[in-house]
């Protein structure tokens, strides 16, 4: 199993490049920084995890821009964004960032996305229905794909539209798209269309049926296991003894990072890694 570090990735936060030379010479095998772009003032979306918005949300930087400097310090180590909402940005643009990062990696680009829970945020930037967003994002997903594979794409769907385009460079190769969802819906998605499934381990009360209910849904779709990581992100206290459990449940990737409780405490990041690099080994 492998082991990815996740990050807020504010102002406050190790410097990307610092953060990804650090892991990838502690041997993790990734680095993952989600996405908001800006934070509704005025809103009536609870906060999923309820209480109050945690401060770190108000101050995340752009994770494509802070891969590129993580890229730039390392070799190997691989840049997710967990999550990406790629519905809040504009597909050419977006796709044409993914490919840049991609090519400038080395290949190395995982991208992990999901529908958002702000319903305001992606009001302000998108015309698309939110109670349709999660057919929006596959329509989303699969025109990307199409503009990172096809010699002359084009689409044509209920949400995305476009006759055949010039668009190059194409990544080097087409970065997984993983999707982060917990609920039916999103599991049902994410087995019909994504390279991954990313969840919350917290909102699964046993991970090991749920593994199973998602390979259950894989082969209703006529796919294999194999065809679609696990990558499980850690919320609960990180153990060593818990990421060998997930491990043992087939969970292809654990990303940890510092809690929702300590976003606010930089000062912990690197300790920690240290801490945990010390059992890579054994997972």
């Amino acid at each position: 199993m492998h082991l990815g570090f996740s990050s807020m990735n504010t102002v406050n936060d190790p410097n990307p490049a610092e953060l990804a030379k650090t892991l990838e010479d502690a041997g993790f095998e990734s680095l993952w920084y989600g996405e908001h772009s800006h934070i509704p003032r005025c809103r009536s979306t609870a906060y999923p995890a309820g209480g109050a918005l945690p401060e770190p949300y108000k101050e995340m930087m752009d994770p494509y821009i802070s891969l590129m400097a993580a890229a730039a310090a390392t070799s190997t180590l691989k840049l997710g964004t967990g999550i990406a909402l790629l519905m809040e940005r504009e597909l050419f643009s977006q796709a044409k960032t993914i490919a840049t990062l991609d090519r400038l990696s080395g290949g190395r680009v995982l991208i992990g996305s999901g529908v958002g829970w702000n319903q305001e945020e992606f009001e302000n930037v998108s015309h698309q229905p939110w109670q349709r967003r999660y057919s929006v994002l596959k329509e989303t997903v699969a025109a990307t794909r199409a503009l990172f594979a096809d010699e002359a794409p084009e689409f044509h769907g209920e949400f995305i539209d476009f006759d055949p385009v010039w668009f190059e460079p194409k990544p080097l190769r087409s970065p997984p798209m993983i999707f982060g969802a917990m609920g039916p819906l999103g599991m049902r998605h994410t087995a019909e269309w994504a390279d991954g499934w990313m969840p919350v381990d917290v909102a699964l009360p046993d991970v090991k049926a749920a593994i199973k209910a998602f390979h259950d849904l894989l082969a209703e779709f006529g796919r294999k296991p194999n065809e679609a990581e696990i990558t499980l992100v850690v919320m609960s206290e990180v153990t060593p003894d818990l990421l060998k459990y997930y491990r043992d449940c087939g969970v292809d990737r654990c990303n940890i990072g510092v809690g929702m409780q300590n976003w606010d405490k930089p000062e912990i990041v690197m300790p920690m890694i240290e801490r945990f690099s010390k059992i890579i080994a054994q997972l």
